[in-house]
């Protein structure tokens, strides 16, 4: 009795400290509640690895039922009451501060070392079986802390009007994974009898019960915003593993600089996997590619800072001009192309659209800025992108020789042949 009533006060003085943290975190900084949150786990590794306690259900350690179950509730608090971009930051920090601790480990393992006068000398197996418990617990917590976040989303979908459900359901469910996981490397690496893991499994229960009480308790008398609605999946899970960073880094990287358009490297890649979804869906797919007439001109009268921020314009016209699913590229100096999924003839009707839509961009410039177009559509005899590019570019030269600020779409051969197809057909 005396054992659980220890382990409850424990619970109790955990969560009352830390959500005290958290609670005044917009006047001391939330630093201060992530840091605490980092220094127990040393005390959570240590004492479940040594410091066991028996109850009628079996043996457990205080590290593993209180303290590791109330952190992982406090990265529950943290993104209920943040966001997913702030809660990943103490679970990225866990993960990796231990891993150093380990690659410092190996380093200091190789060191002479000196008894101290009483003959005392480090326990150098404990320190293994320390540091590979905490590899194992940490990965496990980045598991945990995922799962624990993406179990309350869903769970959001059925039990939003009942709170205490939805945190329980969460927290035991996780905190049953978390103990057989755990188990697993303690009972191999510290020899944990099967006592551990239903004992450890019990509490684990309880405890999640309890914090579980606690913290929407905390929730409706201490924090006044009502909670949120419940989010997507996909975006929090994008968001916890820095997916949208990843995203965004290779968007980035294959953007031009000055226009923020796509560049050529990606007009390449891009258009060879739409040319090939074209082919197998039996989608229309055309290529415009757009040369800014006289574009020398503007460079050689005003400079090349005007000429970029003309080209500026143009690539927030064009832009503006594509549909949700095209892509813009610049692949030249003052070349451009869009990759649309139309066929011939809406292809034709956007490159007018862009055509006439330079007169309004003219006119706020103060420059007369014309563009010439050349489109080709692909078919199911095109050989690959450079074939299509090849076409495009050709009526492009032609709308360039025959007066530019047009749109060409086909040659004057071909308009003759789709004229008078008996002589095409000779």
């Amino acid at each position: 009795m005396a054992n659980s009533l220890l382990l409850l006060a424990e619970a109790v003085l955990y969560f009352s400290v830390m959500v005290a943290l958290f609670r005044f975190r917009h006047r001391i900084g939330i630093g201060v509640f992530l840091c605490a949150l980092g220094v127990m786990h040393f005390l959570e590794t240590y004492l479940a690895s040594v410091f066991y306690i028996a109850l009628p259900f079996g043996l457990l350690s205080p590290g593993s039922t209180v303290l590791f179950s109330g952190k992982l509730v406090m990265l529950l608090l943290l993104y209920i009451k943040e966001d997913a971009r702030t809660v990943r930051q103490p679970i990225y920090g866990l993960l990796f501060g231990n891993a150093l601790m380990i690659g410092l480990v190996l380093v200091l393992r190789q060191h002479e070392i000196a008894a101290l006068p009483g003959g005392q000398v480090p326990d150098i197996a404990f320190i293994d079986q320390m540091g590979w418990l905490m590899v194992w617990g940490t990965a496990l917590l980045y598991v945990d802390a995922i799962l624990i976040i993406l179990f309350y989303e869903k769970l959001g979908r059925h039990l939003s009007r009942q709170p205490l459900a939805r945190v329980a359901a969460a927290v035991c469910t996780v905190l049953t994974f978390d103990q057989i996981g755990f188990f697993t490397a303690l009972h191999f690496v510290a020899g944990a009898p099967m006592e551990v893991l239903f004992g450890g499994w019990v509490a684990k229960m309880a405890a999640g019960l309890v914090y579980s009480l606690l913290l929407v308790t905390y929730l409706r008398w201490f924090e006044t915003e009502r909670l949120p609605q419940p989010r997507g999946l996909t975006g929090i899970f994008d968001t916890l593993t820095y997916r949208e960073r990843y995203e965004a880094l290779v968007e980035h990287v294959g953007r031009d600089g000055l226009t923020g358009l796509l560049h050529r490297g990606r007009f390449e890649t891009d258009g060879e996997v739409a040319l090939a979804a074209s082919r197998r869906d039996g989608k229309p797919l055309s290529l415009l590619i757009i040369d800014v007439d006289y574009f020398k001109s503007i460079n050689d009268r005003f400079g090349h800072a005007e000429g970029d921020r003309v080209l500026k314009s143009i690539a927030g016209l064009l832009s503006n001009a594509a549909g949700a699913k095209d892509r813009v590229f610049r692949i030249g100096g003052e070349e451009f192309a869009i990759l649309c999924e139309h066929p011939h003839g809406i292809a034709r009707l956007l490159g007018e659209n862009i055509r006439q839509a330079m007169k309004g961009l003219s006119r706020t410039n103060g420059l007369e800025i014309s563009v010439s177009t050349g489109i080709a559509t692909a078919s199911a005899s095109t050989g690959g992108l450079d074939e299509l590019f090849a076409l495009a570019d050709q009526r492009l030269y032609t709308a360039k020789t025959t007066g530019r600020d047009r749109v060409v779409g086909e040659s004057a051969g071909e308009r003759a042949e789709a004229a008078n197809p008996e002589r095409a057909a000779r």
